[in-house]
């Protein structure tokens, strides 16, 4: 009895050919389904092995790239702090030989006080009840009223320091105007007669009496700076008790008395010649701004930063962008004394992973997670330790070793690598794909190869199912040799069509495998050698503008400068868009005469950089050829600079303004932004500079367009002078700062000195741009006719 299955008749007793249709084309579906699957899982590992390999290799270097950047960063921090250093030691060193041989002190002493008597000559103060030598000398002396005999002199002892101390006028000046910069260097008597020796020269005793009444009623030492002197005394007694050894004491952070800048204090202790007690000290401070300069300048992928942090986690540098990611708050120590800090700690951050941010894991790449507008972003973080230090905060001197940390997301420092794996996941994709879709085919052939040829069974039947099990077996060299030319005989050609096949798809298959195996790895060696190149690429160019950065920092007038300028009152600052700006200002002396110019580059970067370099260099060289003429000066200069302009192909060209001053008429030449005058009174006038010349490099002669301008400038006089970046500032609705707000803000602050005219301007303006990203470089020059 037969069965009926769809349009098949199946005999109820298995007929030869149900029987061949089973076992044949079971064992070749099969043999496919485990050759395929095989193939599949073979190529599914490779794209994994490949990943992981990539990964590792590109996580590696991103992160040694990461270290390699910390450790440049902190060793720029030591070699400041260590040059910072070296001139107090060397200061000291002078110091302490004049302890060392009192007859040579003496004779020393009073020669600098025969060759200077303003040097060490005091008058009293009856208000502030203390003694202090007349401006004009090269330091400033305050000798506190507890210091004073019954005539308002100095107690011999003390009288002794003063000219012991008069050394530090003949090495201090050098000190300041070579190797890093100073704000200040100074000598401070014992703790028994602690007199005040500063270079350079400034209202010393007059400020301290402003900010800290009361301060020369008690002893120096232990009003500023309670427990540092006791603990010298200490290291004196026991030298192995200094915390680090060396006599160098470094202050935390603290707002100066004298500048109110954010200052470091860096002391050297000088000893008896004994060596059993303290004998005074010599110290420098600089500025926050110096250590924060370096921090500030750390960029890492798109928006990676640098902090540098006390151990106790106050954090002393950071950028505005990193101090707001990692939610910093500070609040300024307003106690009673006279050093005032900023306490800015990581443990109050709103960030939980950086309040518990181990800081003493040096070098080692950590991973923590930042909350940005509610979702979790993963970060890098990389601690650097600084050469630890002898630190007084307050109470005995402590061992304190800063770190430098770089912050980098890991989306932007592994950006490579997740393309890398990108692109091996498509390609292993479309691997797969191809090979289901020959697999699929080749099923398909093989099945309809097995229907027909199961038509014509003959006798040659068992020879079939021999070479049918030998292809089970995989070996596809099978072929089956039948003489009869019958049904059977063409079974067995088929047979053979059949076997060519699957050898055929089956050696393709390998040799795809093989085809995809070498392109994925030919991907990853140039995904390799592509990373290679991008970071030699990102160090050079970094070395690049730090170069160019540097040398335009050196190249601009340094503060001493500006001060021995007697007639004027002159504050300057600049601040590039790029790490390289294209502003120029320059204040150039040659005996009586006196040059001010300032001009703008178009653009901004390493090109505009180059070009103010130019400027400057030729601006000087003129100066220093003696040439007076203000029409002739400027044309000189623009036919060098034409010619430079030619020479590099550049489409770069400037605004240049001139004023000569030679005590007594103040003349102005060139075309810049206006000049803004206010005079007594308060009332502004501006000058317009359009009819003076021509901007420079765009022409080789522009002697027809130079003309000059005689400007008055008497006592009381206040000048104002400018670059664009001032007055195009935006704030957030796109309003422009304009020439308006800069002469009503110059004449509010009318009145104050030049350095707290620029400081209220740059304030002010700062304050309208608030968030806004700033464009252009922004230049601001005061100068106030004493």
């Amino acid at each position: 009895m037969n069965r009926k299955i769809g349009r098949f008749v199946i005999p109820s007793i298995w007929s030869f050919r149900a029987k061949f249709v089973l076992v044949v084309g079971g064992a070749v579906l099969f043999d496919l389904l485990v050759s395929g699957g095989l193939a599949l899982w073979n190529v599914q590992r490779l794209s994994r092995d490949a990943t992981s390999e990539v990964g590792q290799g590109l996580e590696r270097a991103s992160q040694d790239y990461i270290q390699s950047y910390a450790d440049s960063t902190a060793a720029r921090v030591g070699l400041l702090l260590n040059q910072v250093h070296s001139d107090v030691k060397t200061l000291a060193g002078v110091l302490q030989a004049q302890i060392d041989h009192p007859n040579r002190n003496d004779a020393i002493g009073e020669a600098l006080a025969r060759s200077e008597p303003g040097a060490v000559k005091l008058t009293y103060d009856p208000k502030g009840h203390w003694a202090q030598n007349l401006p004009g000398s090269t330091s400033v002396i305050s000798v506190w009223g507890y210091l004073l005999d019954q005539n308002h002199q100095p107690l011999p002892d003390v009288e002794k320091d003063i000219e012991t101390s008069t050394v530090v006028d003949l090495v201090a000046p050098n000190l300041l105007k070579n190797g890093y910069s100073k704000l200040q260097m100074y000598y401070i008597g014992p703790k028994e007669r602690p007199i005040f020796r500063t270079v350079p020269y400034t209202a010393q005793a007059q400020t301290f009496d402003r900010l800290y009444p009361g301060h020369n009623e008690a002893n120096f030492w232990d009003f500023f700076f309670p427990g540092l002197y006791e603990s010298w005394q200490q290291w004196a007694r026991q030298p192995a008790t200094r915390p680090v050894a060396d006599d160098i004491t470094q202050t935390a952070p603290y707002t100066d008395a004298i500048t109110g800048k954010l200052i470091v204090s860096f002391f050297n202790p000088l000893w008896s010649p004994d060596r059993r007690d303290v004998a005074g000290i010599a110290g420098a401070d600089i500025t926050l701004d110096q250590l924060a300069g370096i921090v500030e300048s750390v960029k890492v992928a798109d928006t990676g930063f640098g902090f540098l942090t006390m151990s106790n986690g106050n954090v002393v540098a950071i950028n505005h962008a990193g101090e707001k990611i990692i939610g910093l708050r500070s609040s300024n120590d307003t106690g009673d004394k006279g050093v005032t800090g900023l306490d800015r700690s990581f443990h109050n951050s709103t960030q939980k992973a950086l309040a518990t941010l181990p800081l003493d894991r040096d070098g080692v790449i950590q991973h923590i997670s930042l909350d940005e507008q509610g979702e979790k972003i993963p970060y890098l973080v990389v601690v650097k330790q600084i050469a630890p230090t002898n630190l007084w905060v307050s109470g005995p001197v402590q061992k304190e070793a800063m770190s430098l940390g770089i912050v980098v997301p890991e989306r932007e420092i592994y950006a490579s690598l997740f393309s890398a794996q990108e692109e091996i996941s498509r390609a292993t994709n479309r691997i797969l794909l191809y090979q289901i879709l020959a697999i699929s085919i080749s099923l398909m052939i093989v099945t309809a190869a097995v229907f027909a040829v199961s038509k014509r069974i003959t006798s040659g039947i068992s020879a079939l199912a021999s070479a049918a099990r030998r292809i089970q077996a995989k070996d596809y060299s099978v072929r089956v040799d039948i003489a009869s030319r019958d049904e059977v005989g063409e079974a067995g050609v088929a047979f053979n069509r059949m076997a060519e096949d699957i050898s055929f798809h089956t050696e393709n298959l390998e040799m795809l495998v093989d085809e995809r195996t070498k392109e994925i790895a030919e991907a990853k060696e140039e995904i390799s050698v592509l990373n290679t190149q991008l970071k030699s690429e990102n160090i050079r160019l970094g070395a690049e503008l730090a170069v160019a950065q540097r040398i335009q920092l050196m190249v601009l007038p340094r503060q001493n400068e500006l001060a021995a300028i007697e007639q004027l009152e002159i504050a300057a600052f600049m601040r590039p868009a790029d790490e390289v700006g294209g502003d120029y200002y320059d204040i150039l002396q040659d005996g009586k005469r006196l040059k001010i110019g300032i001009g703008d580059v178009t653009g901004h970067g390493l090109e505009s950089g180059v070009l103010m370099l130019m400027v400057q260099s030729v601006a000087r060289a003129l100066q220093e050829a003696g040439e007076t003429d203000p029409a002739k000066f400027l044309n000189d200069l623009n036919r060098t600079i034409y010619k430079n302009i030619e020479r590099t192909k550049t489409d770069k060209h400037l605004t240049l303004a001139f004023l000569d001053y030679d005590g007594e008429r103040l003349t102005l030449s060139g075309q810049h932004e206006d000049l803004i005058v206010v005079r007594q009174g308060g009332e502004v006038e501006r000058i317009e500079t359009a009819d003076l010349g021509l901007p420079v490099g765009l022409d080789s002669d522009i002697s027809q367009f130079v003309d000059t301008r005689d400007v008055t400038f008497g006592s009381g006089d206040m000048i104002v002078l400018h670059t664009d970046g001032v007055t195009e500032a935006e704030n957030r609705q796109g309003e422009l700062y304009g020439i308006e707000r800069l002469c009503k803000s110059a004449r509010d602050l009318y009145g104050g000195s030049a350095q707290d005219v620029m400081n209220g301007i740059l304030e002010n303006l700062m304050t309208y741009i608030g968030s806004q990203k700033i464009h252009d470089d922004i230049t601001l020059v005061v100068m106030r006719h004493r």
